[in-house]
């Protein structure tokens, strides 16, 4: 694979598309660009619904809302990312319609896995590495893609974790209900995911609300709306207990968490925020392969993952298992106290 050392003065896009989660633990690779080559430029092309949180990144320059771009007709998105003069784009979520417009934008070195075949006509340097079966965390395996760039080693995962520091947001006004809420001791609990993970049950976080609000803390729960009309009828119902979902904009979600004691989630987006926030952010996991917490856990100097066992054999064979509801509520209320 043919490397350019020099890359100073460049632009460079990185292109991730999905989910709060993933974008997080991609933004790393951006910090180490700038670290090796002060003076690049970084566009970051990602979902209108995670700019938010890229934009409080210090390593990214600029940012292209993707849902944006696509309202466009094909000429008008060629022509905008022509514009843009990009020398190279990194496709860390593979998406077939980016590869294609990077391409006929004429971008001179567009990198995207080789696991791929639309890849084949779209990218110019393909890597050749796998996620699935590999021991390496999210964060590490997107530094795969920087091998053309000089990248000669991954870097380990507490060394990923130094780049959690370049994420930064200002005060932020919430809701009267939750501004109040800023001066107290709180926990967020974040039952959902969305679908994109196996969750800890309703139940367990209610009984965990409980066991909190006794021994002096307030909590907060948290989600979209949709997310909330399917527990929002079971949370206590008691003045320490509040009810936030659909009612924070992300950036306001972000500032909340910011300003939280501890974060409780499965692996999901606010989960990862609580990381880069430096909150304790509690993760709870299956062991299963691929989404067990050595790929997924949180970064952030005060994040843990919980499982219920790490040697499950469901778990271990691909069978049907949901042993994440056996995490008690207990080990997470004292992992909340540690």
């Amino acid at each position: 694979m043919k490397e350019n050392k020099n890359w100073n003065g460049k632009h460079i896009a990185i292109s991730r598309v999905d989910s709060i989660g993933d974008v997080l633990l991609t933004l790393p690779i951006t910090a180490w660009l700038k670290e090796q080559f002060p003076t690049c430029r970084i566009t970051f092309i990602c979902r209108n619904y995670t700019a938010p949180i890229v934009k409080y990144y210090a390593a990214i320059d600029d940012i292209v809302k993707a849902d944006d771009l696509f309202t466009l007709s094909k000429k008008e998105q060629a022509d905008a990312i022509e514009s843009l003069g990009i020398d190279a784009v990194v496709h860390v979520f593979p998406k077939k319609e980016l590869a294609k417009l990077f391409k006929k934008a004429k971008v001179p070195m567009r990198i995207g896995t080789s696991h791929r075949m639309f890849h084949l006509s779209t990218c110019n340097v393909r890597p050749n590495f796998t996620r699935k079966k590999s021991p390496l965390h999210e964060s590490q395996l997107n530094f795969e893609l920087l091998r053309p760039f000089g990248l000669t080693e991954i870097p380990t995962f507490e060394q990923v974790n130094t780049y959690t520091s370049h994420f930064a947001i200002e005060k932020q006004e919430l809701p009267e209900e939750f501004e109040t809420l800023l001066k107290k001791k709180y926990v967020v609990l974040h039952p959902k995911s969305q679908g994109s993970a196996r969750e800890w049950p309703i139940e367990k976080y209610t009984q965990l609300a409980v066991e909190l609000i006794g021994n002096g803390y307030e909590v907060v729960f948290t989600g979209t709306e949709p997310e909330g009309k399917q527990f929002r009828n079971l949370i206590p119902v008691v003045d320490k207990c509040h009810d936030s979902t659909g009612k924070l904009t992300i950036d306001q979600l972000i500032w909340l968490i910011k300003n939280a004691s501890a974060l409780v989630a499965c692996s999901t987006g606010p989960l990862h925020i609580a990381g880069f926030m430096d909150v304790k952010a509690i993760g709870l996991f299956s062991p299963r392969i691929p989404i067990h917490p050595g790929r997924w856990r949180p970064l952030g100097k005060h994040s843990t993952a919980l499982v219920y066992d790490p040697n499950c054999e469901k778990c271990a064979a691909k069978k049907e298992c949901d042993c994440i509801s056996d995490i008690s509520v207990e080990s997470v209320f004292n992992e909340i106290l540690r």
